[in-house]
């Protein structure tokens, strides 16, 4: 395609800035030529979508209601979304929808105003929540003189309230963005300029007698071709060209041979590019359907030809003017979904059904709302009954000559039917085309906007303080390390991240005063290299492990899916702020800056998967006294509760069990005294719990006031006391009901002796289950009780876990 100032600028708006455009043109001015190439030279991540089935299928694209999962009714503006709606997304979608940064809508002059807002609210609901559509900029590509949206009466009625008009232009989200409008002016299907005049009086309702008595000169009554002449006939109603074809097949001699199509998985039967069952038989008149392939070029979309012969699997097509016939074989459609490619990043066009046929179709008679975008060379228009605004243009912009085009009936006045709404739209457009001023000003507007986002930690911010809100509402049941990690980030972030960022800015809008890009500045980029370093080292340093290793560990869920996702919303901030500053270290252009916010997007859910549980475990563990009793304390009530299939909290409250740690209550006395610990869980759990205190300030050469067990009356070494018996000659069993305990609280003080060496593993416990948690342990080192419970067999304990481990240890191992 030669180059024209239109396309060029159309362009530059669309790799250079965030400007939404709207692209128009009169028919054949080459606007499905231009989304073509651009999907072939454009850098950001782009979808298209279309209105229709066969439009999408033709834009290589998918319809606006499959990728958005738009309702079929109307969408009411002050409505609340629709969370089940929102629901339907998977989480491939939505990060589809994260990093994406142009939608095309092509055909847009059949989009309503309404649709448009839906489609805003989805990607609000998924990216910025504060911009129109999110921030994603808009291509939006048609012609307004062609077909218009369809709308039943009442769903106006109930839209009326909300917009001025049903056209796209009228969206509440795309008002607020000043959308960009060009309109391509050189007609590469017609060069008569003649007709290319008349046309335009059509389609701009300036229709006038004269010109409306040289448009009908081409009425010719009982017109009846040849019909090796190739006139196709355009019909406003579908049973009209049904009617035609049925007729002018069955005039001909000889039985019709039938060829089926064939499709495979997911291809939708509104989107069909022709008939599932394709009757043709020998002299039918064809259309083809489908732009050759091949090198050879032989046919395109909307060539007619005669059927000659068939032959196998191949049916022949001789076209006037040329030589020779064409030999057509089964073309493939492809219906295609949009999927982020993990690896790339990139957004992948995948094939989920096909549909294969021979690419043509009876061609007789076409309705006029699937001739759009098609060309021919002779036509018989019949668009006197025509019913909707720009079907006369649509028909008449088909034909590549005045010569070429033939009327069944007079054009009347009242069937040129142009919307007054369209007309005022398109002068106004007219008027205030973008030049290239506007461009450079657009230019310089988008990288100024994304240099203040890059520095901006509002987000950050806000995040940080929704959690921090939500751990003080229920730090009665979360662990206190949360809110203490808390306390240290937030000292940090205000100190040299929040209060550093607002000077920061003040500078920078120094420097973004300063005529010229921004990208183009010297002193400003070496600014915000700087100040790139800065942040990134500052975010680094400690904000970014220390949110990405905490844990919560509360006892109510419904409050533990609450404080995540809080959680979670803080963390991703962090990581995208984090990217975005080591993406712009070295240079700040606007693709490095658009592409490392999108991939953080998509690289969140991966980073937080790379966390060892043991440094989750750890900074879980950070700031609690005793914290390797808070461990084994937690551990036994998480496994009881799990045991006994009720909530970690039946079984000891969190708070309850930080008392516990922080006290260290040694009797039963001591421990009843806990708040959250009565008669009942004493009776229940006393002894379990006093026996690993006390082995804990054993172990540790911890002194405590009290040093006698109450519920014995032995003395404090009471894991000797089980030792001894042990070495007597009884069994565990019956050293457990000896001295009142529970199996599990023998087996834990004879562990000890294992970790000493003074007794043997495999004299207390199977030899077949310690040698394979023995190779795990050898296999798999720094795992956590669970991990390791989780990964062998259910019959394995943890006491035999931690026996295994005091073994290990003794050999050092």
């Amino acid at each position: 395609m030669e180059q024209n100032t239109q396309l060029e600028l159309a362009a530059q708006f669309v790799h250079n800035t965030n400007k939404n455009i709207f692209l128009t043109g009169k028919a054949g001015t080459g606007k499905t030529t231009f989304l073509h190439t651009l999907k072939k030279t454009l850098h950001k991540r782009m979808a298209i979508v279309a209105p229709t089935g066969v439009a999408a299928i033709n834009a290589g694209g998918v319809t606006i209601h499959s990728f958005f999962q738009l309702p079929f009714g109307p969408y009411i503006p002050e409505s609340n979304p629709n969370e089940q709606r929102y629901s339907r997304f998977n989480k491939e979608k939505i990060n589809l929808i994260k990093s994406l940064d142009l939608l095309v809508i092509d055909e847009i002059s059949m989009v309503r105003a309404d649709m448009l807002d839906g489609i805003d609210e989805v990607l609000r609901k998924y990216k910025d929540r504060n911009k129109p559509f999110g921030g994603t900029q808009l291509l939006m590509i048609g012609d307004l003189h062609q077909l218009s949206p369809v709308i039943k009466d009442e769903e106006w009625n109930m839209l009326k309230p909300y917009y001025d008009t049903v056209f796209f232009f009228s969206s509440n989200a795309l008002r607020q963005t000043d959308p960009v409008r060009i309109e391509l002016k050189h007609i590469y299907r017609q060069s008569d300029t003649f007709f290319i005049d008349l046309l335009n009086k059509i389609r701009e309702n300036q229709l006038d007698k004269i010109s409306l008595a040289a448009l009908n000169e081409r009425y010719i009554p009982n017109f009846k071709p040849a019909e090796d002449e190739g006139y196709i006939t355009l019909t406003t109603h579908n049973n009209t060209a049904q009617e035609i074809n049925s007729e002018k097949l069955e005039e001909l001699k000889g039985k019709s041979k039938h060829f089926e199509a064939q499709i495979h998985d997911d291809f939708p039967q509104y989107a069909y590019p022709t008939e599932q069952s394709l009757a043709l038989k020998i002299g039918a008149q064809v259309m083809f359907v489908k732009n050759d392939s091949s090198r050879d070029k032989l046919y395109y979309n909307g060539k007619i030809g005669t059927v000659t012969r068939f032959d196998d699997d191949t049916i022949f097509v001789k076209c006037k003017g040329d030589y020779t016939e064409i030999d057509v074989h089964p073309a493939e459609w492809k219906n295609i979904k949009y999927a982020l490619n993990p690896q790339t990043k990139e957004i992948d066009e995948q094939v989920i059904g096909s549909f294969i046929q021979y690419p043509l179709k009876l061609a007789w008679a076409i309705t006029i709302h699937k001739s759009q975008g098609l060309t021919f060379e002779k036509a018989i228009i019949d668009a006197n009954n025509s019913f909707a605004h720009g079907q006369v243009y649509v028909a008449l912009s088909r034909c590549k000559s005045f010569e070429g085009m033939v009327l069944r009936t007079p054009i009347s006045q009242n069937s040129v039917k142009t919307d007054g709404t369209v007309a005022a739209y398109t002068r106004d457009a007219s008027a205030n085309e973008p030049d290239g001023d506007q461009l450079t000003t657009s230019k310089m507007n988008f990288q100024r906007s994304l240099l203040l986002e890059l520095f901006d930690f509002s987000e950050m911010k806000y995040a940080f303080s929704r959690l921090n809100r939500v751990v003080s509402e229920h730090e009665n049941v979360i662990n206190k390390s949360v809110s203490i990690t808390l306390k240290l980030i937030q000292a940090t972030a205000d100190q040299d991240i929040f209060n550093v960022s607002d000077k920061f800015k003040n500078q920078l809008n120094q420097f973004l005063a300063e005529a010229g890009l921004p990208e183009e500045n010297e002193n400003l980029n070496n600014r915000v290299q700087k100040g790139c370093v800065y942040f990134y080292d500052k975010i680094e340093q400690s904000i970014y492990p220390e949110s990405r290793a905490l844990e919560i560990d509360v006892d109510n869920i419904a409050v533990k899916k609450v404080v995540e996702l809080a959680l979670e919303n803080f963390q991703r901030a962090v990581f995208t702020k984090r990217s975005v500053m080591l993406a712009c270290k070295e240079i700040f252009n606007t693709a490095t800056y658009l592409r490392a916010k999108s991939n953080a997007e998509i690289d969140f859910k991966v980073s937080i998967k790379t966390v060892t549980p043991v440094t989750k475990a750890a900074a879980a563990l950070k700031n609690i006294p005793n914290a390797e009793l808070y461990k084994t304390i937690r551990d036994w009530r998480n496994n009881l509760a799990t045991e006994k299939d009720v909530p970690v909290y039946i079984i000891l409250p969190q708070k309850a069990l930080e008392e516990l740690v922080s006290k260290l209550p040694t009797t039963l006395a001591e421990l009843e005294s806990v708040k959250g610990i009565g008669k009942t869980k004493v009776k229940q759990f006393g002894k379990e719990l006093v026996t690993m205190i006390v082995t804990y300030c054993e172990d540790n050469q911890i002194e405590k006031n009290t040093t006698q067990l109450t519920l014995t009356k032995e003395k404090t070494d009471t894991k000797k006391v089980s030792f001894d018996l042990f070495n007597s000659g009884k069994t565990v069993e019956e050293i457990a009901e000896e001295r009142g305990f529970g199996i599990t609280t023998i087996e834990t003080h004879l562990a000890h002796y294992i970790g000493t060496g003074e007794l043997d593993i495999f004299d207390i416990f199977p030899k077949e289950k310690i040698n394979k948690v023995i190779d795990y342990f050898i296999e798999n080192k720094q795992v956590t009780l669970n991990e390791a419970k989780a990964a062998l067999s259910d019959d394995i304990t943890y006491t035999e876990l931690r026996a295994a481990l005091k073994h290990l240890e003794f050999l050092g191992a």
